[in-house]
Parts: structure tokens; C-alpha cells; sequence
């Protein structure tokens, strides 16, 4: 570790922003955005389609395949008047955050007739007590459902859901039900209602697992046929999963880092994940910061057995500040094959082919990387977290590529161009 970020101040990570370079919609072709590559220290730019060109032959790729989820819903509330008929009320916004009963996110989307999660209410004021009910049309048969406010944990809400077939049907999903009702959230800078387009283009190509309530964003340029490029050149593809939340777009307020908590993001990585990024001597290409997270946070979740091999997945959890904090090893720090190595062994001896656990690490100047040595990512927004995760990744030196993207006429964040970095 290089120095303690904690300190570090956010206004130096701003830049100037005009709207008009934050791209509203994507390309209509993925593959033709815009490619900046920072190469030890030297800009360049191409077409993104041309990105396997500039990747070593042999190398291994890491994406995150994770799914973004119609997060939205929306309730209309209902009010009787003094004669007791029933009117329409206030329009309530319903964000679902994180699964709470069933608390897995495989589980939760096989659900069927009750269910409870953690979410944002928008017009919380309105809806003081009692349920909401909304009715839907799936497969032909009449849906009732119904949220009700349960309590609170933080700034969230715990609401529970509760749908019944009036038909001889038997319980859609909570699957079928956000395919049906919910609204797919992009990211609120657009200041634009979601289309029905965003459905396909706010998706990777690769994308499987339900969860996210953000689009890992790097990956939204890749198509098949850059896929099938990789392919040829000889490199390796990985996929783990970290499920985005909307703490992603959550502003630093504080003066200094040190006041910012980071949200907690559940990540899955297979057992030959780990093989794979061994085999390739601890190190690989991130395709977006989610990778990051999760690639590095193995590195920490390794080290934590190596100390204790007796924790639980729920231990592995790796702290925001726990990079920072770690002094056991400062005299000779293991590799990161030593490392993966390590939790390896540890899945092994609790039988697990897949890890499941979640991180909170934040990635700032100072910070060592261990196991990304490439990166493929978007244009962040001023003082943000993710550029404080690329600035740590290119030594600081993150201006250079900020003005370069400025004046050369690249787009920005979610729907904007792409950069690969080589520091």
C-alpha cells in the first residue's frame, strides 16, 4: 500500500462536464463507439470493434454477467372521499435495492406469492399507511399484488410483496411479476423516461444472472463478433458476477473520502474462475470496475483465510477500508496466486463450487493492485468513486486521458465511449 487514501479530497477529482457530452442514447451499433487506449502514459484512440487488436494473445478477460432487473414499480395509491368511493391518489415509486426474504437472489426471482425486499420509496410522504395494490395481466389471468411497508433498515424501506391469481392458474414468479409491471432504471443523469429500447441496449450481450439495478456499463460495447475476435487471438474469457447497486450513483458528499461509506455489492465467482485467473499467474484483463471490485476483493477474501481458515462466506466479506487497514503482512505480502490459492483451498474444504459473498472495498490512490493489470471502462462522472478507482489505476495520471476524451469529442458515462487502460 502506497499511503492511506482516507484523506484524499473529492474536489480534486472534479472536471468540467457540459450535458451535452453525456450521451443520452448508446450508438446504434455497439461496436462502433470509440475507443481510447492509455498506454504507459501515451494516448491513442481507435474503434472500439478494433479492441482485440490491442490486447496481448494468451491474456485472460474477466466480464461480469450479471443482469439488470425492471427495478421499478409503480403504485397508484387510493383514496375514498367523504362518501366513502375509492379515487386515485398519489403515484408511488417503489426501487427495489437488495432481496431480504428470500435473501438469495436465485431463489427470490423462483418466488411465488410472497416476498420481501429492501427499496427506495419515491413520494414516501403519500403512503403513510396501509397496502398498495395494483393489478396485472400475465399469461392471460388476472394478478392482484399488493406492497405494504414493513419497517426500516437505514434509508430503505422493508416492504413485502404479496400477489394471488384471481383465476385456476397457479402464482407467476416474482420473475414474471417485474417482466410484467416493473420499469428497467437507467441511470437518473440521462433525464430521460426509460424506452423500449433501453430493455436490449442497458443489457450486455452476456449478461444472465438477475440482480443488478445498474448495467455494468463497459461491457455494453462488446458484440458477438468482438467476442468471436477474442476468441481468435488466443484469449481467455471469464465471467463472475457482482450485482450493481444503486449506491453506484451515489455522489461523495464529504470533504474527504474518509466520510464516504461505500455500499455493499453481493458478488459469485466459480471455483474454475479462480483455476482459470491461477493458471494465468494471478493476473488478468477487467472488463469494467465491477470486475475490478471483484477481482480484487478475491486477492483480500484470500488473504483472510490464509489468517483464518475457519471463516464463512459471510466473513469473507471484504470492509471498505479493510485494504488499508491490513498490517499482517506488510514485510512480505503473498502474490495474488498465493492468495487465490489459498481461498481456493478453502472452497475445497467447504465443497463449494461457486463462492458466494459480498464486497464493500473502494478502490482509491494508494491502493495496490493485485490481480487487474488491464482495464476496459467508460468516462465517470466528476468525483466519483470510479475515478477515483481509475486514477489509482493509472498512477494519478487520470487528467491526461480526461482531457484527451474532452477535446477529442468522446462521449460519456453509461451510454458514452470506451477506454482501454495500460498503465
Amino acid at each position: 500500500m502506497n499511503s492511506d487514501p482516507r484523506h484524499i479530497r473529492i474536489a480534486d477529482f472534479n472536471y468540467p462536464l457540459p450535458d451535452d457530452r453525456i450521451a443520452k442514447f448508446p450508438m446504434a451499433q455497439r461496436d462502433q463507439s470509440k475507443l481510447l487506449i492509455y498506454n504507459h502514459g501515451e494516448v491513442d484512440e481507435d474503434k472500439f470493434h478494433n479492441l482485440p487488436d490491442h490486447l496481448p494473445e494468451g491474456a485472460l478477460m474477466v466480464f461480469n454477467n450479471t443482469r439488470v432487473i425492471q427495478a421499478r414499480l409503480h403504485f397508484r395509491k387510493k383514496n375514498r372521499d367523504e362518501r366513502g368511493a375509492t379515487r386515485d391518489g398519489a403515484l408511488i415509486e417503489i426501487f427495489l435495492l437488495e432481496p431480504f426474504t428470500p435473501a438469495d437472489y436465485e431463489q427470490m426471482f423462483q418466488t411465488r406469492q410472497r416476498c420481501s425486499w429492501l427499496c427506495l420509496v419515491g413520494n414516501l410522504k403519500k403512503w403513510k399507511e396501509g397496502a398498495l395494490v395494483r393489478q396485472l395481466e400475465i399469461g392471460g389471468e388476472t394478478v392482484e399484488i399488493s406492497a405494504t411497508r414493513t419497517g426500516e433498515h437505514g434509508t430503505s424501506q422493508l416492504i413485502e410483496f404479496q400477489w394471488t391469481t384471481v383465476g385456476d392458474q397457479g402464482s407467476p414468479s416474482f420473475a414474471d411479476i417485474l417482466d410484467t409491471m416493473g420499469e428497467l432504471p437507467i441511470p437518473p443523469y440521462l433525464n430521460r423516461e426509460t424506452q423500449e429500447s433501453d430493455k436490449t441496449t442497458y443489457q450486455t450481450v452476456y449478461s444472465k444472472i438477475k440482480g443488478s439495478v445498474a448495467a455494468p456499463t463497459a461491457g455494453l460495447h462488446f458484440t458477438p463478433e468482438v467476442l468471436a475476435a477474442i476468441d481468435a487471438r488466443g484469449i481467455d474469457r471469464e465471467e463472475v458476477t457482482l450485482h450493481v447497486g444503486a449506491g453506484t450513483f451515489k455522489p461523495v458528499k464529504s470533504e474527504e473520502i474518509a466520510g464516504h461509506d461505500m455500499h455493499t455489492e453481493y458478488i459469485a465467482v466459480k471455483r474454475t474462475t479462480i483455476e482459470k485467473l491461477i493458471a494465468h499467474h494471478g493476473q488478468a484483463i477487467a472488463v469494467g470496475t465491477t470486475s475490478v471490485r471483484t477481482l480484487e476483493s478475491l486477492y483480500y477474501m484470500g488473504l483472510k483465510v490464509m489468517n483464518n481458515p475457519d471463516l464463512t462466506a459471510t466473513q469473507l466479506h471484504v470492509r471498505q477500508w479493510e485494504p488499508y487497514d491490513s498490517e499482517d503482512f506488510t514485510t512480505a505480502k503473498p502474490s495474488s496466486c498465493e492468495a487465490l490459492h489459498a481461498l481456493l483451498d478453502w472452497m475445497d474444504s467447504h465443497s463449494l463450487s461457486v463462492l458466494h459473498t459480498s464486497t464493500q472495498i473502494i478502490i482509491a490512490p494508494g491502493y495496490d493492485y493485485h490481480i487487474v493489470r488491464m482495464l476496459i471502462t467508460n468516462f465517470h462522472q466528476p468525483q466519483s468513486t470510479l475515478l477515483l478507482l481509475v486514477s489509482a489505476f493509472v498512477g494519478g495520471d487520470w487528467h491526461t486521458i480526461y482531457d484527451y476524451a474532452l477535446s477529442h469529442d468522446f462521449r460519456f458515462l453509461s451510454y458514452g465511449d470506451s477506454s482501454l487502460l495500460i498503465p
